[in-house]
């Protein structure tokens, strides 16, 4: 049996750039268990799934003592490493950051997603500010001697719309990707982000190992290995997907004909 700090040791090293970890994004114990066996390498929450599937809304609505109790329930259901997503880490201040983060480790989480978007959808915490939070995130990893992997989200590109990202949402990411690995970050996610060309520049530019998001068959894995990602989620599209073939089997069952 792997340590937790075993496990969070080898979760850093599945990071390899052009070689990416790929994560099938879940949202409780039973969709952990069957994504663990078909060999998945580690285990990914989603917190737009699972606010899903807790019939809430995505945006730090749910409570965050029901995003414990389910990670708990995650973590003692596989052997795979862990990582959770907190979004923008359930509490205004960093102190609140700080105490949550314990809690997920203790829960048995080797990493975290948290994300630089601010609360309600609209906007981006300063640069300065979200640094304080991940700090505050990197202080809790310390206090339990758990090389935790902080994955900083950085919502500039999902806040823009594909056709207008260029060249100038770019500098800004590195902008940011250069001040939030200063400040302990492990990885780089920059969900809405599809075009390669961006992507590419990114991943050559980038302090840290750079996470892309996909939401549809494409780009696939391969595709972003050879740009240099060096880690592909897919965030609720696999919940979407096994929600909309629910509907199906219902559709099937309830209104078949004779």
């Amino acid at each position: 049996m792997q340590t937790l700090k075993e496990k969070a040791e080898l979760f850093h090293q599945l990071h390899v750039k052009g070689n990416p970890l790929v994560l099938v994004n879940v949202w409780d114990a039973g969709s952990a268990q069957a994504i663990e066996s078909i060999g998945a390498e580690a285990i990914a929450t989603g917190s737009w799934s699972i606010a899903a599937a807790h019939g809430e809304q995505d945006g730090e609505i749910m409570p965050f003592e029901w995003m414990l109790s389910n990670l708990d329930r995650i973590t003692s259901s596989t052997k795979l490493p862990v990582t959770i997503d907190i979004e923008g880490g359930h509490g205004r201040y960093a102190s609140e950051v700080k105490e949550n983060v314990l809690r997920v480790i203790e829960q048995g989480a080797v990493g975290i997603n948290i994300e630089d978007q601010l609360p309600g959808g609209t906007g981006l915490y300063v640069i300065d500010e979200f640094v304080l939070r991940l700090k505050a995130a990197c202080e809790a990893a310390e206090l339990t001697d758990i090389p935790l992997f902080i994955n900083a989200r950085t919502d500039i590109f999902l806040q823009t719309a594909q056709a207008q990202h260029a060249s100038s949402h770019l500098e800004e990411a590195l902008l940011r990707a250069h001040a939030y690995a200063e400040a302990g970050a492990s990885g780089l996610f920059v969900p809405g982000l599809q075009n390669q060309q961006l992507i590419q520049a990114l991943c050559e530019r980038s302090p840290i190992p750079v996470n892309v998001m996909v939401t549809s068959n494409e780009p696939t894995p391969k595709q972003l290995a050879r740009l240099g990602v060096a880690r592909v989620s897919y965030g609720p599209y696999p919940y979407q997907r096994a929600m909309g073939h629910l509907k199906e089997l219902g559709r099937s069952i309830l209104f078949e004909r004779s």
